[in-house]
């Protein structure tokens, strides 16, 4: 069977009849892989020189402490800056290191699944595009995140169940059941893969018969096994990380959602970049169709995209979504959108890769003294080492023993930095193994942000005098503001010691 691609005469051989066939010739053009590696060349630049965030310093700590599980997120992204930092060093390169490699190998796995959805028609090429000029998939490769390896494992499930659905060889399952616990392991939103499958089997019935396929139960046996420890660490620390993310399903606010579906919405277009949003709509669109006549490989793509696309707009109906959740929805998109956009995917890609060219020159080399709510990068990276440095001299000056911040990211980022002992009294590091320090009697020094206008805990310190107030920002423009207090410990007052940096730089501050 014969059928075009909508928008165009170009015609391509349907695989949606049934499963099976001869896989067709992996089209990979040299000008495509000197990109790719020159793009990842860049990435791999500006990893090593933007400053790390808060929340990267945060999963830097759980790397030096590797469990099955965290309040906030599963471990994966620990193991990943653990193997990058065995390389690299507890260097920011060494944290993101895996960054750039998984969204380049992620890349050649988008291709092959785009050429067995659409084979000898190009596909490929325009999804590997299209994902690659996404702020999302840019901004993941030189930040870490549970988002990162997260796109990584969800690329490779889906290009897992193109093979299955281009050869028919059930082996293709097992393979998916692997990625599928990896991602997991990642975030939790990987559950919406396994949700889309069983739809996507259900729906179609030329797809069920994989119901009798002991690879498909195996699978699902493997992805459970990947995900157990998780589950079990749950279970020792009273569903904390379950309840803690679940609790934010099953809200009602018809007063905010129009704020909150605005707030999504215009998210995914700055994420996604404008006109690759509007493309990814449009592939989503044309899959939609699919589906409704069960053709099997549109129809999985739907379940893929649409109906993570409908939890999300679901949950903004009584809470905020942050941008960065729906980014598991971009790669199917783009398999998609590979279909479709036939015309507008050179000048989305055109303007994609530009906006990330900005934020890459903003991140790593901040030439631009922007207003503070326009510039995510000053709120996110800009002064921490001018911190930490100013927190040193007071350390030095006041003799102390400690220095010691009630906020986690906080904590995180003076314990990479300073070479003395930083602690922290948030609560979440009882959730995991790091050792406790004594604030008994003990002298040093409290960080507080103003952000939330907290105060220090009575409960902890006998004393409490405010020393001053230090500013962390750039080029003038202040990023954020906080109070330094010299502090004494109560008795029986204790806070969790946070590891330190091995230090591969003389200097201080020097990320």
């Amino acid at each position: 069977m014969i059928l075009p691609i909508q928008g165009s005469n170009l015609k391509v051989r349907s695989p949606w009849r049934g499963f099976g066939g001869r896989a067709p010739d992996l089209t990979f053009p040299r000008w495509l892989r000197v990109s790719l590696l020159a793009l990842t060349g860049l990435r791999l630049a500006v990893a090593a020189a933007a400053p790390l965030t808060a929340d990267e310093a945060y999963y830097w700590i759980w790397s030096k402490a590797l469990q099955p599980g965290y309040l906030d997120h599963p471990p994966m992204v620990a193991l990943w800056i653990r193997l990058g930092t065995l390389v690299a060093g507890d260097t920011a390169l060494g944290i993101r290191l895996l960054g750039p490699v998984a969204a380049l190998l992620g890349s050649v796995l988008l291709l092959r699944a785009a050429e067995d959805f659409w084979p000898n028609s190009g596909a490929g090429v325009r999804a590997v595009c299209l994902l690659n000029a996404t702020l999302a998939l840019n901004a993941g490769a030189v930040v870490m995140t549970p988002d990162t390896p997260l796109m990584f494992f969800w690329t490779a499930a889906l290009a897992a169940l193109a093979r299955l659905l281009r050869t028919g060889q059930p082996g293709w399952w097992l393979a998916f059941g692997l990625c599928a616990g990896c991602a997991l392991d990642s975030k939790y939103t990987a559950a919406l893969l396994g949700l889309a499958v069983p739809v996507w089997m259900a729906a179609v019935p030329v797809a069920r018969r994989w119901l009798r396929s002991r690879q498909y139960w195996a699978a699902g046996a493997l992805a459970a096994a990947s995900f157990t420890p998780v589950v079990l660490w749950n279970a020792a620390h009273s569903w904390a990380s379950f309840a803690k993310q679940g609790g934010r399903t099953g809200d009602w606010q018809p007063a905010e959602a129009a704020r909150y579906l605005a707030e999504l919405l215009l998210g995914q277009l700055g994420l996604a970049t404008p006109l690759v949003a509007c493309l990814f709509v449009g592939g989503m669109v044309f899959v939609t169709r699919g589906f409704w006549r069960r053709q099997p490989g549109p129809a999985l793509l739907a379940c893929i995209t649409v109906l993570p696309a409908a939890v999300f707009l679901e949950h903004a109906l009584g809470g905020r979504v942050q941008a960065n959740w729906p980014t598991v929805i971009y790669p199917g998109a783009a398999l998609a959108a590979a279909a479709s956009a036939l015309r507008w995917w050179r000048p989305a890609t055109a303007l994609g890769l530009a906006m990330a060219a900005v934020v890459f020159l903003q991140a790593g080399l901040a030439p631009l003294a922007l207003p503070r709510a326009l510039d995510f990068t000053l709120l996110r990276m800009a002064g921490w080492s001018d911190l930490a440095g100013e927190v040193f001299v007071a350390e030095a000056r006041d003799h102390a023993a400690f220095v010691v911040s009630q906020e986690y990211g906080l904590a995180s980022e003076l314990a990479f930095r300073l070479h003395g002992e930083v602690d922290s009294t948030d609560p979440r590091w009882r959730m995991f193994d790091v050792p406790r320090a004594s604030l008994a009697g003990r002298s040093g020094l409290l960080v507080l942000s103003d952000r939330d206008n907290r105060v220090p805990d009575r409960r902890l310190w006998a004393s409490a005098a405010l020393l001053g107030q230090l500013e962390r920002g750039r080029h003038g423009v202040v990023a954020e503001t906080y109070r330094l207090y010299r502090v004494t410990g109560l008795a029986g007052a204790t806070a969790a010691r946070l590891p330190q940096r091995e230090r591969v730089t003389a200097k201080l501050g020097q990320d």
